[in-house]
């Protein structure tokens, strides 16, 4: 996938949009797609899931891969 802002990321992001992890499970970031998705549903118990929710959404976006 090439670097920030490019296609792949925009779809990453949208991903993430409507499932938190969705878009870093997209890009190979397993690890990163289990930890947000997980801690989204935990913290959306007390009502701050969108946290985890935007910060997934803004990785998603902006991360760049090995070059």
């Amino acid at each position: 996938m090439a670097g920030q802002g490019s296609t792949g990321n925009v779809v990453a992001a949208l991903c993430s949009f409507f499932i938190p992890g969705l878009g870093q499970l997209l890009q190979g970031r397993l690890l990163m797609a289990i930890i947000q998705f997980c801690l989204a549903g935990i913290l959306w118990i007390f009502l701050l899931g969108w946290l985890i929710h935007l910060w997934s959404i803004v990785d998603a976006a902006v991360w760049k891969g090995r070059a």
